[in-house]
């Protein structure tokens, strides 16, 4: 049987990857009482990564706000693994969007909406979220964003 959030995926479209693996020394999500941590996620695909370059300068605040919604997808993938179905995620708690940008840049927030507004879209007002948008000199691995998200579980 699928389930409400799965059923939501495919109305939208969306086939969520198998999540990426840690490139790094860090696991992906880390679990405190009913919170669930993920760790950051670029603009990786199975066919490598997408969005790469400075927002304001290589790519267009359309093109950043692609690549923070994918950013959230990968998110998604990683908190499917953890909880093994998003029908358990309660809330998103909190997302922090990373967009590297030209050193004038200044929409961080319009490219930010490219994963909040994902998260609105699947999980309606508990998809609702505290937020930040920051501008950085560069990312890992040149991407133009990365996410990482708090979701409160059941």
């Amino acid at each position: 049987m699928t389930g409400r959030i799965e059923a939501r995926l495919t109305e939208l479209g969306i086939n969520l990857p198998s999540p990426p693996a840690p490139v790094a020394s860090y696991v992906p999500t880390a679990q405190s009482g009913n919170l669930l941590f993920v760790s950051g996620q670029l603009t990786s695909t199975p066919d490598g990564l997408k969005y790469v370059g400075a927002v304001g300068k290589d790519l267009s605040v359309e093109d950043g706000k692609a690549a923070a919604r994918l950013c959230a997808i990968n998110v998604l993938a990683q908190a499917k693994a953890a909880c093994g179905d998003l029908d358990r995620v309660k809330r998103c708690v909190k997302l922090t969007v990373f967009v590297n940008a030209a050193p004038d840049f200044t929409q961080h927030p319009e490219v930010a909406n490219g994963a909040s507004d994902l998260m609105v879209e699947i999980f309606g007002d508990a998809g609702k979220h505290a937020r930040a948008a920051l501008g950085a000199g560069s990312l890992p691995r040149g991407v133009a964003c990365e996410v990482e998200a708090i979701f409160e579980i059941a």
